[in-house]
């Protein structure tokens, strides 16, 4: 499972990764400042500067996956609010998702929709270049959190998708009532713990995290030339 930021992977699809016996949880972001950079991100979350943001959230977010029992890995990557000039390009994330992919013999990537923020559109558009080097993999993409309940962006990226000769047809599981409420309740605990995320967000400004969790199977309908 490839996560952008650190939270999103929970936020996303915690119930999902609670359901598996097996996910690895790659946020690509990940990667810590030395200097004391300070961004109203940050701020509003109550942090004095970048270095102690990214310490208390690396915390949070081994005490959240503690609560579903993925496996995590961590690229060393800064996000964008930080890295200034010195931004990542969608070549060097699909170069590092590779060497991930390969070394843990992956056979599925979930990666997501990428609905708004632009390290989502990078990342998914990373996924795809790895996707494409490593076609024998099954992809499948979330719906990203705090975006997929508005009206439109779901429908507009499915739209973008068609002409890069992508389809996406909706995964449908069997419902066990018992399983799913235990997943649920999993989630929950694991987004309680990232409690630098959501006093930044305030009361009910993070209530789509807990909506349902949608997921699309990607093809490709033509062989990339």
């Amino acid at each position: 499972m490839i996560s952008p930021h650190l939270d999103d992977a929970v936020f996303s699809c915690g119930a999902a990764i609670a359901a598996s016996r097996a996910a690895v949880v790659c946020t690509i972001r990940a990667g810590a400042l030395r200097e004391a950079l300070v961004t109203d991100w940050d701020t509003q979350s109550d942090f004095a500067n970048a270095h102690q943001a990214m310490h208390a959230r690396r915390a949070e977010v081994a005490a959240a996956l503690d609560a579903l029992d993925p496996r995590p890995l961590h690229l060393d990557l800064l996000d964008s609010q930080y890295a200034g000039d010195v931004s990542t390009t969608s070549d060097e994330i699909a170069s590092a998702l590779i060497g991930v992919s390969r070394t843990n013999a992956f056979r599925t990537l979930l990666i997501p929709l990428s609905l708004f923020r632009c390290d989502h559109y990078l990342v998914h558009a990373a996924c795809h270049s790895a996707w494409r080097a490593e076609p024998m993999l099954t992809c499948i993409a979330y719906e990203d959190a705090l975006y997929r309940r508005m009206r439109g962006p779901v429908q507009l990226r499915l739209d973008e998708l068609a002409p890069d000769g992508i389809t996406a047809t909706p995964v449908s599981r069997p419902i066990d009532a018992d399983a799913l409420v235990r997943n649920l309740a999993a989630k929950q605990q694991a987004v309680s713990r990232y409690a630098s995320q959501l006093r930044a967000f305030r009361p009910n400004g993070y209530d789509d995290v807990f909506a349902p969790e949608r997921f699309w199977t990607l093809q490709r309908t033509h062989h990339d030339r």
